[in-house]
């Protein structure tokens, strides 16, 4: 096994390398004085089953990094390379929702694939159909068990998972089911991109413990109209969980200001210093990631990863 890194989040790719045993620096990764990005394999990779660790998160050097790298182990012969890619960035651009736009989502995975990976190993895509966008094998991992855990040991009484909008009810039912709590969908509409409107909140929040679960939390907009909306219908606490802290614009800004109690997270993009805040929590990922490697490379079963634990757990 061969475990490279692009820059984007070197601090899990300490975590991995640390559960694997292995050496994660084994690339040279900078750039040249016009911004032109170079990157050398320091290691001989011959034959060897390489993973190269990199979200794709903005700006996009980070995803042209990762091609590369796989470029770089295609080219020094490695058996097989598999991409983990913990946040697939241009997720949201899945499809044609209006006229003349690009598919991102597509054309990010056919560069990986024509790059020449192997196979693809990510967390919670925007959309599960994303898996159909690559020609090759994709693993794709849910951050859920490490959250709902969290959460389990907290033993919230009178618990609400709440969604914040039809796109995220399938992922709040099951962290209801688990967590053994009732479920809400907060109903919205969006006048412009990253902007939200609540319109209504379907289901029983006064008085209870209410959760907002969804994938990721970018400007903050939906879940800071979602807190004040829940508080505001007698919501008793009110808690949110995202796989994805992206944390962009006054997404800091919002959340300080809102009613949260706790703002769940977990580390597939790393979050620098000036976006964390007192009621963030940032879980740890790195177990989840070194486990799939690890059957990757064994050729087992990666789909009791899949699990997620019961209320009576």
């Amino acid at each position: 096994m061969l475990l490279l890194s692009g820059r984007a989040n070197l601090p899990l790719a300490k975590e991995i390398g640390e559960l694997l045993n292995t050496d994660y620096e084994s690339a040279t990764v900078r750039d040249f004085a016009d911004g032109e990005i170079f990157v050398r394999i320091d290691r001989n990779a011959r034959g060897r089953d390489v993973f190269i660790l990199q979200p794709t998160v903005a700006p996009a050097d980070r995803i042209m990094e990762l091609l590369l790298l796989i470029d770089a182990a295609k080219r020094a012969s490695a058996a097989r390379i598999t991409a983990v890619v913990p946040y697939f960035g241009y997720g949201r651009q899945d499809r044609k929702d209006q006229p003349r736009v690009a598919i991102g989502a597509k054309l990010v995975a056919n560069l990986m694939v024509t790059a020449g990976a192997d196979r693809v190993l990510g967390v919670d895509f925007h959309q599960h159909q994303i898996q159909g966008f690559f020609d090759v094998p994709v693993d794709h991992l849910y951050a859920s068990p490490v959250i709902i855990r969290y959460f389990l040991e907290k033993n919230l009484e009178d618990m609400v998972v709440v969604a914040p909008d039809v796109g995220s009810a399938k992922m709040a039912r099951g962290f209801a089911k688990r967590l053994g709590g009732s479920f809400a969908i907060i109903d919205k509409r969006r006048p412009a991109h990253n902007q939200s409107e609540v319109l209504s909140v379907v289901g029983e929040v006064a008085g209870k413990n209410c959760l907002i679960a969804d994938d990721m939390v970018d400007t903050a907009g939906t879940m800071a109209s979602a807190i004040h909306a829940l508080k505001e219908r007698g919501a008793k606490r009110v808690y949110a969980c995202a796989t994805h802290a992206l944390l962009s614009g006054k997404a800091r800004e919002r959340l300080e200001a809102s009613p949260i109690e706790e703002l769940v997270v977990t580390n597939t993009i790393h979050i620098p210093e000036e976006r964390t805040f007192d009621r963030l929590k940032v879980l740890s990922v790195a177990g989840l990631l070194s486990r799939a490697i690890r059957y990757i490379h064994s050729n087992d079963s990666v789909s009791q990863l899949f699990e997620i634990p019961d209320t009576d757990d």
